[in-house]
C-alpha cells in the first residue's frame, strides 16, 4: 500500500468522523451536513465523468480542511 492511498484513507474516514463529531458537538446543522455530502457525492460520481478521478483524494482533503475550520473555528495546532 503506497503513501498515496494511506493518504486517501486518512482523507476519507477523517470526512466521515468530523461529519459525525461535527454534529454531535452542534457545530453543523443538517443544511451544512447536507451541502457537504452532496459536494463528496458530486465529486466521487462525477470526476470519473471528466476523466479526473485522480483529484478525488485531493478533493476530499480539501472538504476536510474546511469542515476543521468550521467545527474548530481555526486551524488545529500540531504542536
Amino acid at each position: 500500500m503506497g503513501s498515496i492511498m494511506v493518504a486517501g484513507w486518512i482523507a476519507f474516514i477523517a470526512f466521515w468522523f468530523l461529519l459525525v463529531y461535527g454534529w454531535a458537538v452542534d457545530q453543523l446543522y443538517p443544511p451544512t451536513i447536507t451541502v457537504f455530502l452532496v459536494l463528496w457525492l458530486t465529486a466521487r460520481f462525477g470526476l470519473p465523468y471528466l476523466h479526473a478521478d485522480g483529484f478525488f483524494i485531493s478533493y476530499v482533503a480539501i472538504l476536510d480542511i474546511a469542515l476543521v475550520f468550521i467545527i474548530f473555528k481555526a486551524d488545529v495546532p500540531l504542536t
